[in-house]
């Protein structure tokens, strides 16, 4: 166990790592990060209890096996022209020489070779293998790695797969030695080239200039066999010393701490940009929303102060009746027509004919026309809520986040499509007759309910007369009071004006009531068109409420637990004297 070997303060260093990478670990749960991602930071704080890891990775005929034989020093590996190799092969100390198959995928070899006492050599599938789950094997297989030598061929040097590949080494933020392996094919400045291309081959695609050993694997198990020159001619010695300085103690326990952080960092910043990209795609999401509820608000306003106009033609129909009422009371409570005004039906059949008249037909026309713009204004916004959703959908087509976009993408794009097409549907089998039936009963209701209670099922025109005839009623009893109360000629225009004025009154009522009924059931009318689209779009704006709000505490989350990782690094880099 590698606690056993270390100082108090390399002790400490290692609680405190375990303790980030832990952290990170439930990070990556809670953001439903892909499961190889999570397997590879599993394994790499397992690591930090193994013994140290030399990773051998490269092309099945860039000699691998021959490398690792010159470095045991013994034939341990199988060679050969064709993939040898199909399986993970992990050379360990012991007395006798064994292979134990743990699994189809993992085998254990033993061998009494003196540098396995202290280390452990993973060999790997050529990374060009023809059955390519074993590549899969070895990728899997890095992130476990302390150190990683790539052996590359000198004859075919940094192949297009072994790009590919130190790139995803890369990726998990190792550390790596490049071994340029059959030197003994070339001549001596043939070397230099092959070095050369290789180091600024490997510098573009790192970042920085790895450590490069041309050797000759052959001549160095020759040489190891008792063939001094062959040795000098290996250059193996080189790469020999450079792995026992870097794998003292010391150095193992440095490479041991910083190899989990490096994974860890290269998780985190991977899933940290995962992260950013989907708080900006997320943005525009919510400026998306933002637009349509702003389009709702001014739709709504809009449809408000149209409304109060369009409400002033229905006012100043019952205002022309009021009018037409204080003509008819002054040409009627005249002592002229006192046969006339004891008649209380032919009062109140002219009250009918000459006040109420057509009003109520003309409001059931203006009330129309108000219906017939509330649904065209309707129509239109959810037409617009359409075009707005759809170049959203054309916008995002294309945008899938990172390379591990998981149900986030999936969900974002299914609700942002569902909210399209219900906005669609809604266009498509719009029905604007059924609208505007559907409007027109809830308004005649209401003024039946508010103006002419027990009207039931009458139309608004029928209402809007028995509301005024009700009136017009009242009327005739204070009209035939005043006749019967008309003792002298000097009375009756009193009785007259006071008629007026309950008629004002009673009119006055009648008009107040149905344009509040009307304007009540309008608003109402008006809120439940914004209603429905803002229902249509609820899943849609749930989820990236709901989302925005969980991205934006993992990226706290990352973002802190970057800043322990780098302040960790910086001390077992830098340790205090």
């Amino acid at each position: 166990m590698l606690a056993k070997i270390l100082t108090p303060a390399q002790d400490e260093l290692l609680r405190e790592e375990r303790k980030i990478l832990t952290r990170l670990k439930a990070a990556l749960v809670r953001f439903n990060t892909a499961p190889e991602h999570q397997s590879a930071l599993d394994k790499s704080i397992e690591q930090l209890d193994e013994l140290f890891l030399l990773v051998i990775v490269g092309e099945f005929n860039s000699g691998k096996s021959a490398f690792i034989n010159a470095l045991v020093g013994a034939q341990v590996a199988q060679e050969g022209v064709t993939p040898t190799t199909a399986q993970i092969n992990v050379l360990q100390y012991g007395e006798t020489a064994t292979r134990q198959v743990r699994d189809a995928a993992l085998h254990i070899i033993t061998a009494p070779a003196p540098i396995l006492r202290d280390i452990h050599i993973v060999d790997t599938p050529g990374t060009n293998a023809i059955i390519r789950e074993h590549e899969a094997i070895t990728a899997d297989f890095v992130p476990r790695s302390d150190l990683v030598l790539f052996v590359t061929s000198a004859d075919r040097p940094y192949t297009e797969t072994e790009r590919a590949f130190l790139e995803q080494v890369r990726g998990w933020g190792k550390k790596v030695v490049i071994v340029i392996n059959k030197i003994d094919i070339l001549e001596t400045a043939q070397v230099e080239e092959v070095r050369a291309f290789v180091a600024d081959s490997a510098r573009a695609l790192l970042g920085f200039s790895p450590e490069i050993f041309p050797v000759s694997s052959r001549l160095a198990l020759k040489g190891k066999q008792g063939d001094a020159s062959s040795w000098a001619a290996s250059r193996f010695e080189a790469l020999e010393q450079y792995i026992t300085t870097s794998l003292d103690a010391p150095g193992r326990i440095h490479l041991k701490l910083l190899n989990p952080l490096g994974v860890g960092s290269a998780l985190t910043e991977r899933h940290g940009t995962i992260v950013r990209e989907r708080l900006a795609l997320l943005k525009e999401d919510y400026a998306a929303l933002e637009e349509i509820e702003s389009q709702l608000q001014v739709y709504q306003d809009d449809l408000g102060r149209d409304f109060q106009f369009r409400m002033a033609d229905i006012d100043k129909i019952l205002l022309e009746m009021e009018r037409r009422g204080h003509d008819y009371f002054d040409d009627t409570l005249r002592i002229g027509r006192i046969m006339d005004l004891l008649n209380r039906s032919r009062v109140q059949q002219g009250f009918e004919q000459r006040v109420v008249a057509d009003a109520p037909q003309q409001i059931e026309r203006k009330v129309g026309e108000l219906v017939d713009w509330l649904v065209a204004a309707d129509l239109r916004q959810w037409q617009a809520v359409t075009a707005h959703l759809s170049e959203r959908r054309r916008q995002y087509r294309d945008r899938i986040v990172g390379d591990d976009s998981g149900e986030f993408h999936y969900d974002r794009t299914r609700l942002i499509d569902s909210a399209g097409r219900e906005a669609q549907r809604v266009v498509d089998s719009y029905d604007q007759r059924h609208e505007a039936q559907l409007i027109a009963d809830n308004a005649r209701n209401a003024v039946a309910a508010t103006a002419a209670a027990g009207a039931g099922a009458l139309g608004l025109g029928t209402i809007v007369t028995i509301a005024a005839s009700t009136a017009a009623a009242d009327i005739t009893g204070i009209v035939l009071a005043s006749v019967v109360a008309a003792i002298g000629f000097f009375i009756l225009p009193a009785k007259r004006q006071r008629a007026k004025e309950e008629m004002r009154k009673k009119i006055g009522d009648v008009r107040q009531r149905l344009s509040e009924a009307l304007k009540k059931q309008f608003a109402q009318e008006i809120q439940r068109s914004g209603d429905r689209i803002r229902e249509s779009i609820a899943p849609y704006s749930r989820f990236i409420r709901s989302e925005g709000d969980k991205l934006k505490t993992v990226d706290q989350e990352l973002r802190e637990i970057a800043a322990s990782i780098a302040s960790l690094r910086e001390r077992i880099e830098h340790p205090a004297a």
